[in-house]
């Protein structure tokens, strides 16, 4: 019995691996397709959704995956930006070399504040990484032969191939979506590994973990550099986008918002940091239509509305329902069901 019922599982974890290949594909499929069913404008917001999904995805892997709350993201996504507008409008660089120069600026800023901050926990790394957050605006004006002060930067947004017949939003659109694939699968890869359970052991029994063999200050430090690293690729995207960047984009409120989009999208979750994305760029602006006179009362509750119909964020959410839901599914297509315990075939 206990050999069956082993067995039996292996259906089910193969069949769960299908359905995930599945609903991705079909994701990348929508995504494909969505740019020509909607206004440019609407394409350039699901850019910039795009660009937070990534951001996102570096903060769910330092703070969901490995449990260091960080309120500073805003400031490794200002870094991203400025660097590929400081390369774009400063040095002549294309654009599309401006992005990994961008991610390796972000990642040696976070390997070098994760590397004191591994001192602090909780709260203290929260407030710690909070005051980074409030001082980079004011860093950013104080350089204003490089970063251009309170004005900023304005980019010429690049323009699509004379031989690819579409726009110049749909082409910053597909470039943003080859950008978000290559990112998550590399974030897939890594937290799927060795590296991904390391950073779990040490969030969930670092006295454990370290016991074990698992050295803290190596992967806190590189989670705090990886996770700077994908922020600051998603700053560039975005600079890139808009076409602009100024210190007052990259306030305090930013920071906030990541770590709003990673609760609601779905905390320590890959998926999640797309929902995570969508909700950050259109919520507010959905509050704004309903109420011009109090449109972050209406964002209020429309937080509020999803904390209390998904506690477990939207990713979470969406597995609850596959979980109970999904068997009866197989069952109404006329798939299979896998062996009981104690059956014999």
């Amino acid at each position: 019995m206990a050999a069956t019922s082993g067995l039996a599982t292996i259906p089910v974890a193969a069949s769960g691996t299908n359905w995930r290949r599945i609903g991705v594909a079909v994701a990348i499929a929508a995504a494909l397709v969505l740019p020509w069913l909607v206004s440019d404008y609407r394409v350039f917001q699901f850019t910039l959704a795009g660009s937070y999904a990534v951001a996102l995805l570096g903060l769910n892997l330092l703070t969901g995956y490995n449990g260091q709350i960080s309120l500073g993201h805003g400031a490794f996504f200002a870094i991203g930006g400025y660097t590929a507008a400081i390369l774009m409008h400063r040095l002549g660089v294309p654009y599309y070399l401006t992005i990994l120069p961008a991610g390796a600026a972000a990642f040696i800023v976070g390997v070098l504040f994760g590397l004191p901050a591994l001192r602090l926990e909780n709260l203290y790394l929260a407030l710690v990484t909070l005051s980074m957050a409030v001082a980079t605006p004011q860093f950013l004006k104080y350089f204003d032969h490089w970063t251009g002060g309170s004005q900023g930067i304005v980019l010429r947004k690049p323009a699509a191939p004379t031989w690819l017949p579409i726009g110049n939003d749909k082409w910053l659109y597909y470039q943003m979506l080859v950008v978000l694939l290559i990112v998550f699968w590399a974030g897939s890869n890594l937290l799927a590994g060795r590296t991904g359970r390391a950073l779990v052991a040490l969030r969930d029994h670092p006295i454990s973990a370290t016991v074990m063999g698992i050295n803290p200050v190596f992967y806190k430090t590189c989670a705090f550099g990886v996770s700077a690293m994908f922020t600051g690729i998603a700053g560039a995207m975005a600079a890139i986008a808009t076409g602009f960047v100024a210190p007052d984009s990259f306030n305090v409120f930013l920071s906030i918002s990541f770590l709003v989009g990673s609760v609601v999208g779905g905390i320590a979750t890959v998926a999640g940091a797309v929902f995570g994305g969508f909700f950050i760029q259109f919520i507010p602006n959905l509050a704004n239509d309903i109420s011009d006179a109090a449109p972050w009362a209406i964002y209020g509750l429309f937080l509020l509305a999803f904390m209390y119909a998904m506690p477990t964020g939207i990713a979470g959410f969406i597995r609850t329902m596959a979980v109970r839901y999904a068997p009866k599914f197989r069952t109404a297509v006329g798939e299979q069901p896998t062996s009981q315990p104690g059956s014999h075939s």
